[in-house]
């Protein structure tokens, strides 16, 4: 989706109008780099179109560890008080329990659950997600309560 059709999509789908879209997470790569026009990419242009907070990558990112992450994320997002604050814990999951976090037999194994993944992005041997490659990529922009 380029820039322009988010804005569209936005206008038609009236995100400025009430209730407002509290959280839009784009969790493809580089979705919170700007440029000539949308200086924080995507998530910026998100905030520009009415919604209040918007997640979004500084870099490339993997889409293992960006399974991961969000998946956390979301868990963490149930008792948070903040999104900042999930996100921040979901990202500190994935750095402190390098052994609970991982992709092994087309598995997603969180601390404390277990979910089946596509065919298409399950690796055939042992993958650990701890490396900040895996989650460091992602910020809060806009309303970050």
């Amino acid at each position: 989706m380029k820039l322009d059709r988010l804005r569209q999509l936005s206008e038609k789908s009236q995100w400025s109008a009430y209730p407002k879209v509290e959280l839009l997470v784009l969790s493809a790569c580089r979705t919170a780099l700007g440029d000539e026009q949308a200086e924080l990419g995507f998530a910026g242009l998100a905030l520009q179109a009415g919604v209040k907070t918007a997640i979004g990558s500084l870099w490339y990112v993997s889409d293992r560890g960006s399974l991961a992450l969000m998946s956390e994320f979301y868990h963490q997002l149930r008792t948070a008080p903040l999104k900042t604050e999930a996100l921040r814990q979901a990202q500190l999951a994935m750095l402190k329990v390098k052994e609970q976090v991982l992709i092994k037999d087309g598995q997603l194994q969180l601390p404390d659950r277990v979910i089946p993944i596509p065919e298409e992005i399950a690796s055939t041997g042992l993958t650990t997600l701890s490396h900040p490659y895996f989650w460091s990529a992602f910020t809060v922009i806009g309303n970050w309560n």
